[in-house]
């Protein structure tokens, strides 16, 4: 159905402004708004006023009619400074009933039921994103808007096929992209590109890895998959569930915005450690440790510890029933567990079908002596107390806590189970300094809580989900890939990552060896090296980092110039450098926009200190930046993914300095060095990294 718009405009410069004595195409684009707005509120007017006492037969179907009313309504609230609309597309020859489409962030109809806009997920939207001059798809005109705030302001014309109309760069596009930063990370579904497109639109059934470098916009491409997979699979997804993760709290407050703004309001978000959360986290490994404790192979020692608790029975059963006795040998008993021990089932399924097990095989006993015993005999066989203490004895419960405690703690234990897996050194490492008493007494790692969670899975079966993202996945140990890997094995996952910004010890080298882990090896790997954020000077600067740290990696390469954009300053005396870092902030504060101050973790309280004397208020990362309060003071360990107009960054060598390894110090600043926008200045009094050049 076609949109309800005026006539169709006549040819217009971009940005021409309307003649005061008739309405132009801007005005007429204008109206169109206002309309939509007017269609949007009644929209949700409709859905606030309806009465559900009569069509409810009960207060449960009363309480989820309610509860969906409730997120429909909130859905259809209209976001005064996000654009209802962005783009149009007017069509030559489409089979579609009329030419021309208001393209938005979700669809709006009138009180026909006509749509005014339609949702940017919806097919007849994709040629907004991917028709050219080679490839038109039946687009003879695309137009973009420009806003100003939530007013419409501008507008943008590309005759798609006029072949005497040259090629340009879209200069609404590029403000959009380049528009400040205040608050959480925006949407990109006004500027994705076409090589962006295609990841987002692609099916549910597969899984895809996007290696992309900074400023490649491979967050907002899994954030934007995530909201076409809910359009065109909401019905599949609602029971299975979706799930967003990242690295840190910080990074998890900086998204949470975007699907929301896309009307989608129910994907849940976690970091790995949320997701592991078995015990409460309270301690640290080294380095060395932590690495072990993150191989694939500590999967197998959990295997082997998990089934060591079986043990061969080596008495018959006896079962009574009323007067008659009913014997089960125990080679027959062993037969039966040995079974169940090939099939290598979940620890817990097992333990439970062992019981109904030995149940059928006394039944056997039963219908050979002439009974004719049905399932609830069985049941009530299972269930009798010499089979159920049979059961305890030979195949007890497990405590994946208590476990994993043993393993780390009994050092007997550990070489039974890690022999011909880990070395003597390895196990040496990875045992705890002092016995612990119990579980709650103990000083769980972050490792060890993986650990646990894999111990679980081998009990007892992880619920999957739907679809899972996993953000800034290069980070990962192989077994926080497994743990993320039981959340989707029935379902597909979007893998973000970038090679290069690997900071942890176990970062991994390829995107082939982790997809082998998640349990998705036959995943699609995609790179994105066309940068749209980060200012070619900035990304040219950071990339003399690859070759030592990355060699291989593709270079990004930004389709922003930005003149003036980077900026190197030494401080001859050291004891001036946090004066001199104040002054460069207070410098990029007179631009509009986000400011990050990024500086080795430990500088972060002596520039605190600075800024507070100098009368400067400053953000935590994940706090929200407002008009009033636009400064951030950035940890170089909680930098990645964060985004900012523009960076100060504090003593480079530091942040290198601060890492166990040269690759992992050069990577961190590597990330450091790609988080603005617009501009970035670097501040040092020590010497620059010799890999900068």
């Amino acid at each position: 159905m076609p949109a309800h718009v005026p006539e169709p405009d006549q040819p217009d410069q971009p940005d021409q402004p309307d003649q005061p004595d008739q309405p132009g195409p801007l005005a007429r684009e204008r109206a169109h708004l206002a309309a939509s707005r007017t269609a949007l509120r009644t929209m949700r007017e409709d859905v606030q006023a309806l009465d559900i006492r009569d069509v409810t037969a009960n207060w449960v179907n009363a309480a989820v009619l309610e509860r969906q009313i409730e997120e429909r309504v909130k859905a259809l609230a209209d976001l005064s400074h996000t654009p209802l609309f962005f783009g149009r597309l007017d069509y030559l020859h489409t089979t579609q009933e009329g030419q021309r489409f208001y393209i938005g962030r979700r669809h709006v109809h009138d009180a026909d039921g006509d749509p005014m806009v339609i949702d940017w997920r919806a097919p007849v939207s994709q040629p907004f994103y991917r028709a050219s001059r080679k490839d038109p798809l039946d687009v003879g005109l695309r137009r973009r808007f420009g806003y100003t705030g939530g007013d419409l302001t501008a507008y943008e014309d590309e005759h798609l096929t006029d072949p005497s109309e040259q090629e340009r760069t879209s200069r609404l596009l590029q403000a959009e992209i380049e528009r400040p930063r205040v608050g959480p990370m925006r949407d990109i579904v006004a500027t994705i590109q076409p090589e962006q497109d295609e990841i987002v639109r692609s099916g549910l059934g597969g899984t895809v890895c996007v290696q992309g470098g900074p400023g490649t916009g491979k967050t907002a491409v899994g954030l934007h998959r995530v909201a076409y997979l809910l359009y065109a699979h909401r019905e599949r997804l609602a029971r299975t569930g979706t799930l967003v993760i990242g690295p840190n709290r910080s990074f998890l407050h900086y998204i949470e915005q975007v699907l929301p703004a896309l009307g989608e309001l129910e994907v849940k978000q976690a970091t790995v450690d949320d997701l592991v959360a078995h015990v409460e986290v309270r301690g640290a490994d080294a380095a060395d440790a932590a690495v072990i404790k993150g191989d694939a192979r500590m999967a197998e020692v959990l295997r082997r510890a998990v089934r060591s608790h079986v043990t061969m029975p080596v008495e018959p059963l006896m079962v009574v029933r009323g007067s008659r006795r009913w014997r089960v040998p125990a080679y027959e008993l062993e037969e039966i567990v040995r079974e169940l021990l090939d099939r290598d089932i979940r620890y817990g399924a097992a333990r439970e079908a062992l019981p109904q097990r030995i149940a059928h095989t006394v039944l056997v006993r039963m219908e050979q002596a002439g009974e004719a015993p049905d399932d609830r005999v069985q049941d009530a066989v299972a269930r009798n107390p010499a089979v159920k203490a049979a059961v305890k004895a030979v195949w007890p419960p497990v405590d994946p806590a208590k476990l994993v405690l043993r393993l780390l703690s009994d050092a007997d234990f550990l070489a039974a189970h890690a022999e011909g897996v880990l070395s003597a050194d390895e196990q040496k490492r990875v045992l705890l300094a002092k016995p612990v008493r119990s579980v709650r007494a103990a000083k769980w790692s972050s490792a060890d809580a993986v650990l646990i969670d894999e111990a679980a899975d081998l009990v007892q079966r992880t619920h999957s989900l739907g679809h899972v993202v996993l953000d800034e996945a290069q980070d990962l140990s192989p077994m926080q890939y497994r743990a993320v890997g039981r959340r989707c094995t029935t379902g597909s996952a979007t893998v973000l990552g970038d090679l290069a910004q690997g900071t942890t010890p176990w970062a991994t080298e390829s995107w082939a060896e982790a997809l082998s882990h998640l349990g998705k090896s036959d995943a699609a790997v995609e790179e994105l090296t066309a940068g749209f954020r980060v200012p070619r000077e900035v990304i040219a600067y950071a990339s003399r980092l690859l070759p030592h740290m990355s060699p291989g990696l593709a270079e990004v390469k930004s389709v922003r110039e930005a003149p003036g954009s980077l900026e190197i300053r030494r401080v001859g005396d050291p004891a001036d450098l946090d004066a001199a870092v104040v002054a460069a902030c207070e410098e990029s504060l007179a631009h509009e926009g986000s400011i990050g101050l990024i500086a080795a973790d430990a500088r972060v309280p002596a520039l605190a200190g600075a800024l507070s004397a100098a009368g400067h208020a400053f953000l935590s990362p994940g706090e929200g930046t407002t008009a009033g309060s636009r400064l951030t003071l950035v940890p170089a360990s909680l930098a990645k993914g964060l985004e900012y107009d523009y960076v100060v960054l504090d003593e480079p060598r530091a942040v290198v300095d601060a890492e166990p390894d040269e690759r992992t110090g050069l990577r961190r600043l590597y990330v450091s060095l790609t988080r603005s926008v617009s501009g970035l200045t670097v501040v040092h009094a020590s010497p620059l990294p010799e890999e900068l050049g």
